[in-house]
């Protein structure tokens, strides 16, 4: 193994670490006990103390208690950021369940998939997302449907009337502050935020979740098939939940801007999970808003930011950014995509801040690789993380590649997930052994350079970044083949100003729909039918898809001609 880069290793930092050998739920028992009236989560006018964050979470798991959740049940949680997100997190663990995190993006087609794969009965869902998941429930067989929802407004946690709330950006009012009807599960019951929160604690019974128990299960895209739950252990969550604070120079008054999706397993580990654990303040955000981000890293002192590079890049460019005060900030960095050299060089010279660029997967529970905070390369993905060994080697004869020529990028580490849910012939391909150890296959080719620092260089896998969003084709295709127009389809990435990527789908139209089906038809259905990352911005329709002899698409044939 290259350990070039331990030449540029945090002094302070060892190589390795040993995490507490408990629960995730004791990070927040033990810092409500540490920190009983300290601000744990702040959103819009309201602030909540970790002593009630714990109270809160506690009867909530009262409730999921009483409803039937027993250890191991998978839950699903399908919400933006917001304190009940963190609450409900928690106590579907201190029931000893699983928590199965939702990007809420995705519309009623794709949700029966996070129904029926983690044969899930209960869900804690956001009343404006409640009604499509009732829709996607509704079309199941009876036998794999929701017993039980929880549906909480957003309005739930937050006080606009508050003194100093921040006001709600105008294109949020509606969708933060309206009360919707609940909606009807075929078959089950549907409960109230407010009414969830009564549990009797008194009933719930001793949490028993070790380490080696599964916690979280975050789904993932792949080149083939339906998205595969990643099975997470409170242990391979907990070690990048502690060497994420370590890393960043956390103390315990980090104030941490919670912007970055919880769903996603960045903001879930390295953002939630690390500030819980630390003690820290999340100032959370729903989603991206660079005038609210802006007011929100002043007002509250911001001194931790994870990020995506096209969130910087449009908090620089808001008109009013001479206006915010970044001073308080620390720490900034993050990954999902390369952040351009001139914003972190912009950074560097205004602010004195060095963007740490990172890179990790959902199997790696956020990541495997990041920058060194006081040794940072641009467009890098960084030196192995805390605890990580990588190495590079040739995808096909498994030999490990010479320093600076390009491989697939491999990582074996306490971070690393235990499989994939259910699919164990997709487990066994996904991992190899090597000098001794079993090693993730990242399916991402890179290469090392002199000073053991990794850089990303192509994919192995087709997957498309859009905007740090993770967009794989075959998930794409298959929805797209629903539509009657459609005989077949090839989706690819092309260019786009802002987002870096997007999403291509080339078409070949059934003979009855030819004529009477525009780019705009196709465009228009998949916004209806996909997540708003996900969906085709560009259509082509082509008379047929170049195939090979065995008759497989050749999409790499459209790739390599999109890029000409």
């Amino acid at each position: 193994m290259d350990r070039a880069h331990f030449k540029f290793w945090p002094k302070r930092l060892p190589h390795h670490i040993t995490p507490p050998t408990t629960s995730l739920w004791h990070n927040l028992v033990v810092s409500a006990l540490r920190f009983p009236d300290k601000a744990a989560l702040v959103f819009f006018g309201r602030v909540f103390t970790y002593a009630e964050v714990l109270d809160k979470a506690e009867r909530l798991a009262a409730t999921l208690h009483a409803l039937g959740v027993k250890k191991g049940d998978r839950v699903v949680l399908d919400m933006q950021n917001c304190p009940q997100w963190v609450i409900a997190h928690f106590a579907i663990l201190r029931v000893d369940a699983v928590v199965v995190p939702v990007n809420p993006m995705n519309r009623a087609e794709e949700l029966k998939h996070y129904i029926i794969d983690p044969d899930a009965k209960v869900a804690i869902i956001a009343a404006d997302l409640a009604p499509e998941l009732a829709r996607a429930d509704a079309q199941l067989a009876p036998a794999e449907r929701l017993q039980h929802m929880i549906v909480s407004h957003y309005s739930d946690a937050f006080d606009l009337q508050a003194e100093g709330a921040e006001t709600l950006p105008p294109a949020w009012q509606d969708w933060l502050g309206t009360r919707h009807v609940l909606p009807a599960l075929d078959g089950g019951a549907v409960l109230d935020w407010g009414d969830a929160l009564r549990g009797d604690v008194a009933k719930l019974p001793a949490h028993t979740a070790t380490p080696q128990d599964l916690a979280v299960l975050p789904y993932t895209s792949g080149t083939t098939g339906l998205p595969k739950g990643c099975m997470h252990t409170h242990a391979s969550i907990m070690h990048n939940a502690v060497a994420s604070g370590l890393w960043g120079n956390s103390t315990f008054e980090n104030v941490v801007l919670s912007v970055v999706p919880m769903f996603h397993i960045t903001g879930m580990v390295s953002v939630m999970h690390a500030a819980i654990y630390g003690g820290a303040t999340l100032v959370v955000m729903p989603r991206w808003d660079r005038e609210l981000a802006g007011r929100l890293i002043s007002r509250w002192r911001v001194t931790h930011w994870t990020n995506i590079p096209t969130m910087v890049i449009d908090l620089l460019a808001s008109p009013n950014f001479a206006s915010f005060d970044l001073s308080g900030l620390v720490y900034i960095g993050g990954g999902g995509a390369a952040m351009p050299q001139a914003v972190a060089q912009r950074l560097w010279e205004q602010y004195g801040l060095r963007f740490a660029e990172g890179y990790g997967l959902t199997e790696t529970a956020a990541p495997s690789h990041s920058n060194p905070p006081d040794a940072t390369k641009q467009q890098c993905l960084g030196v192995p993380f805390v605890g990580v060994d990588a190495r590079v080697i040739d995808p096909l004869t498994l030999q490990e590649m010479p320093q600076g020529e390009q491989g697939e990028i491999i990582m074996c580490g306490p971070q690393n997930f235990s499989g994939y849910w259910k699919r164990p012939e997709a487990t066994a391909s996904a991992f190899i052994d090597f000098d001794g150890k079993r090693f993730f296959r990242s399916g991402d080719l890179g290469r090392v350079d002199e000073d053991g620092y990794f850089f990303i260089t192509d994919r192995l896998k087709r997957m498309i970044n859009a905007s740090g969003f993770k967009v794989w084709p075959a998930e794409v295709e298959a929805l797209m083949f629903k539509h009657p127009a459609i005989q077949e389809a090839c989706i690819i990435s092309t260019r786009d100003a802002y987002r870096g990527e997007t999403v291509k789908a080339v078409v070949v139209l059934r003979p009855a729909a030819k004529g009477a089906t525009s780019e705009e038809d196709i465009i228009g259905w998949c916004r209806n039918n996909m997540a708003a990352y996900k969906y085709p911005r560009v259509v082509q329709f082509v008379d047929a898809l170049p195939k090979s002899g065995s008759g497989k698409v050749m999409w790499r044939t459209l790739q390599e001609a999109e890029k000409a």
